[in-house]
């Protein structure tokens, strides 16, 4: 069997009419939304400059961010182990699933995992491994990798998806969206429930307070870090920040960038492991922290690609990707990379093999859209520029510089006749003549011309004719006219400054950031919550509910669970403090606060006082009750997903319906 050619699969992708209706979708619904969601930011350049000189000496002091991180880590209670390349990092994690007897493993998305092909080497040591996010769930049942850093099924369409299902979980088609994503939880509740292990990747560490911070929306990150009895964290040794404050400065940015959203629905911060006194959480953590050619990365000129927080927002801007998905960057030997679009025509060659995944960086118009786009200000055209000339880190250091990575050795011969003619001002200009006179007799009825498919421009693209004679030549010719008056700015041209609008309270701006996410605000004062809480529970008629120590204060008239029990309908949990700017719940774990309280159940029920609300995500943080709990989770919204056609559905693992009772 032939081996297809990264150039082959390209055409092949341009020539898919369902792939290129569901990229468009894609590319239309993340830059919109992405646009909006720092429409509110003015001063959004100088936070990207704030997050990239964070990066930048994180990336330049590694060896010390790492040592603290490690230190407070184990100091937490959580084991590390460390990793310097993919068979160390399967080869722990193996050991750590026999030391367990486990056979089942329930999965939350991670691209460290499938740069290491985790999922492969585990399958073939006997274990079963499940991806529960939805869109790598969907891509594990067809056998293929994700197709984009964030919505690995994007490159399919409902229907694909619901013959899927059909075929594979022996369900009727359906292409309902809700009715197939309903399918999927019911699946893999089972998972959730009876895997042995739990594996997760890691967003961000906190060198500072050794904290793992896990960011979703479906609520599969949530599940599998709490109900297995073992939870194991891969993370890349780059994914490091200083403080609490610096990584509130991030997940500011982060959702916004990979989905349009202030913040995502879950945002999971895990301190420890369970407590002794805990009615949920892993009662054992592990983590894993891989190298697999970072130090090497760090070292060479492409470290500023570590600096990558995984958005995927260059993949969205990227008019290349936005044509072929990530399926279509495959390596000389025909696999496909791990990390696609600009970002992964940087890494792939540059953690893994560059004489293989180089070529990926042709794959690019250099355009700078992937730049601008990038919240951490990574300058990709550069990057890819020194994959091109070689420059990919220790595992290329005997490739000369000017090598031309990926490059048709008649292009280079071109480029470099191109490269001496145009130091030469007068042979400049004879040659541009030259070429003038000659695509005039090429084409002499058309403005553009096609290039002979040899020079692999001549597939599909077309290029204006060369103009006869240099810009400056042609510039002469060109009057100019200016009208001094239009120049002139009256008074009744500017507009006037609009009076500035009254502040709004924290509870009004709460509500009203919690109402654009769908969640109905109950605003009353603590002796009618009781009275209300019993009222709505009556109308739903639910009978029983899984409650925390606040909760219960406030349930009358319902039995009271305080294990995990998925068969209860609705969880009753108090809220540490609330995010005003956001609409967000923080909710902290430990002793009688069971954190599956607000995840299990269909419908979670928040009571809030507004005494405890703060402005900001960094005010949340900064409180110490963050730092001394074993676990606690921001939630925003309830359980969402968008992996099929970009349809937003809502209710995937976690609760279907989220309420709060904001009381005064």
């Amino acid at each position: 069997m032939s081996v297809k050619t990264f150039r082959e699969r390209i055409r092949e992708s341009i020539a898919d009419e369902n792939l290129q209706i569901a990229l468009d979708g894609n590319a239309r619904h993340r830059t919109l939304g992405r646009l909006e969601a720092f429409s509110a930011f003015p001063d959004y350049q100088e936070r990207r400059e704030r997050l990239h000189a964070i990066k930048a000496d994180v990336i330049s002091h590694l060896d010390k961010y790492l040592e603290q991180f490690i230190a407070r880590v184990t100091a937490n209670g959580i084991q590390v182990h460390r990793a310097a390349d993919a068979q160390a990092a399967i080869r722990i994690f193996l050991e750590i699933a026999r030391e367990h007897n486990a056979n089942l493993v329930a999965k939350s998305k991670s691209m460290l995992s499938e740069e290491i092909n985790f999922n492969h080497a585990l399958e073939a040591a006997g274990l079963k491994v499940v991806e529960t996010d939805l869109g790598e769930y969907i891509v594990q049942l067809r056998g293929e990798r994700p197709s984009h850093i964030l919505t690995p099924a994007v490159h399919l369409r409902r229907g694909q998806v619901g013959q899927l299902f059909h075929e594979k979980l022996g369900v009727p088609y359906t292409e309902d969206i809700p009715e197939m994503v309903a399918t999927a939880r019911h699946v893999l509740r089972e998972v959730f429930l009876n895997a042995e292990l739990g594996v997760s990747g890691v967003n961000f560490g906190v060198a500072e307070t050794g904290t793992l911070c896990l960011v979703t929306n479906e609520g599969n990150g949530r599940m599998v870090t709490n109900l297995p009895p073992v939870h194991v964290a891969l993370m890349g040794i780059e994914r490091l920040v200083p403080t609490l404050d610096d990584l509130a400065q991030f997940l500011m940015l982060l959702p916004r960038s990979a989905t349009g959203q202030k913040l995502s629905a879950y945002t999971s911060l895990i301190n420890s492991p369970k407590g002794r006194l805990d009615v949920d959480g892993a009662r054992e953590r592990h983590l894993i922290l891989v190298d697999n050619g970072r130090l090497a990365l760090q070292a060479s000129p492409l470290a500023e690609s570590l600096y990558c927080i995984r958005c995927g927002a260059c993949l969205n801007a990227c008019p290349v990707f936005r044509e072929i998905s990530g399926l279509a960057y495959l390596g000389k030997d025909g696999s496909i990379a791990p990390y696609p679009g600009p970002i992964g025509s940087v890494l792939s060659p540059g953690l893994l093999n560059c004489e293989n995944y180089g070529q990926l960086a042709q794959a690019s118009t250099l355009c700078g859209a992937c730049k601008e786009a990038c919240p951490v200000n990574i300058d990709l055209p550069e990057l890819l520029l020194r994959v091109r000339a070689g420059e990919a880190g220790e595992k290329s250091k005997n490739q000369r510089h000017d090598e031309g990575i990926g490059i048709p050795p008649i292009v280079k011969l071109g480029l470099m006749v191109y490269r001496l003619a145009g130091g030469i001002p007068p042979l400049f200009s004879l040659g541009q003549w030259l070429g003038g006179l000659i695509s005039r007799v090429y084409s002499p009825r058309h403005k553009y011309m096609r290039l002979p498919a040899w020079t692999g421009w001549g597939y599909s693209k077309e290029f204006p004719r060369l103009e006869t004679q240099a810009f400056r030549t042609r510039w002469k010719g060109i009057k100019q006219e200016v009208n001094s008056g239009d120049q002139s700015i009256r008074k009744a041209d500017i507009t006037p400054v609009p009076e500035p609008k009254p502040a709004r309270s924290l509870a009004d701006q709460f509500t009203e950031e919690l109402s654009l996410l769908g969640v109905k605000v109950y605003r009353l004062p603590e002796m009618d919550c009781k009275a209300s809480l019993a009222e709505f529970l009556n109308e739903r008629t639910i009978e029983q509910v899984c409650v925390d120590s606040v909760g219960e204060n406030y349930v009358n008239g319902v039995a009271i669970v305080r294990t995990q029990d998925p068969t209860v309908r609705a969880g009753v949990t108090g809220v540490f403090v609330g995010i005003a700017d956001t609409g967000s719940l923080v909710l902290v774990g430990g002793e009688d606060s069971p954190l599956t309280a607000s995840l299990l159940p269909d419908i979670h029920i928040a009571i809030l006082k507004e005494s405890d609300l703060v402005p900001t995500l960094a005010d949340a943080l900064a409180k110490p009750e963050i730092q001394s709990a074993t676990a606690a989770v921001v939630i925003t919204g309830p359980s969402r997903t968008a992996d099929i056609e970009m349809t937003l559905t809502i209710g995937v693992h976690g609760p279907k319906e989220l309420h709060v009772f904001l009381i005064s």
